[in-house]
């Protein structure tokens, strides 16, 4: 299997799991709320901020959220690694998720102007996984007597599939379920360099994951999206509604796996 096939198979499956449905914030009609999963790829919540200080109506309600689970750690390096951020290096440390969302957010974008124009900044600073941000979020908004028609969700992209069909689930037997919207504001996508290795395709965000375990995070997805015994769907654990993994999708998985098992470092390839 060439370079350029096994790169394929990786942007057919971060495509499936981004789940696009919004490409541009900044264009998008005005909704409810938006929510925002902390993520150590701290791009998706840089562009949702300048996003909301240049046009701070896009929502009424923003949810920070994220409490302390086992990707907290990526988080604080990443923030310690960036250009800007980093002055937030030890401040942070220690810190839920959200709350680390929530200084950046004051300190590096006009937050004051952006509460001032209508936008209610909530924080959701308890969930330790992707089922209990869906469900703490909905019990932070209920707080706040907010009952949205319709929600975007921002979301790292090698979870967004997932997220949504979690936010879906938690929602399943309100009176009311709003419409939620995918946004994982990009699609990761790799290719094949003038050395055969795989690298980022140009035009990416900077500061993505280390390319192992970029491949690492969307190989250990898709057992989780399966509507099987092992995974999270109806059939397994119930943790979400049924997802269905198409063929071509399955196929590009086991492929991707029978390579992982056999090398060390994708970047070796």
């Amino acid at each position: 299997m060439s370079v350029s096939d096994t790169a394929a198979d990786i942007n057919a499956l971060a495509i499936f799991l981004a789940a696009q449905q919004l490409n541009d914030l900044a264009a998008c009609a005005s909704v409810d709320c938006i929510i925002i999963c902390a993520s150590a790829v701290l791009h998706s919540a840089e562009v949702l901020f300048q996003t909301l200080q240049e046009r701070p109506t896009l929502t009424r309600k923003l949810v920070l959220c994220g409490g302390i689970g086992h990707s907290t750690q990526f988080l604080y390096e990443a923030v310690a690694d960036h250009p800007q951020f980093h002055t937030l290096a030890k401040a942070i440390t220690g810190l839920p998720e959200a709350q680390v969302l929530g200084r950046i957010f004051d300190e590096f974008f006009d937050g004051a102007a952006i509460r001032a124009a209508g936008c209610q900044i909530l924080v959701e600073d308890e969930s330790t996984n992707c089922g209990s941000n869906a469900i703490k979020s909905r019990e932070v908004l209920g707080r706040f007597a907010c009952d949205p028609k319709n929600i975007i969700l921002i979301q790292d992209p090698t979870m967004m599939l997932r997220t949504k069909a979690s936010f879906e689930q938690a929602y399943k037997h309100m009176e009311s379920c709003p419409r939620f919207i995918g946004c994982p504001v990009f699609v990761p996508q790799v290719r094949p360099s003038a050395q055969g290795l795989l690298v980022y395709a140009v035009g990416s965000p900077p500061r993505l994951w280390d390319m192992q375990r970029f491949i690492d995070l969307i190989l250990g997805e898709i057992p989780r999206v399966r509507d099987d015994e092992n995974g999270y769907g109806p059939n397994g654990c119930g943790f979400i509604g049924h997802v269905h993994v198409p063929a071509e999708i399955e196929d590009a998985w086991r492929r991707l796996q029978s390579i992982s098992k056999g090398t060390r470092s994708w970047h070796l390839l």
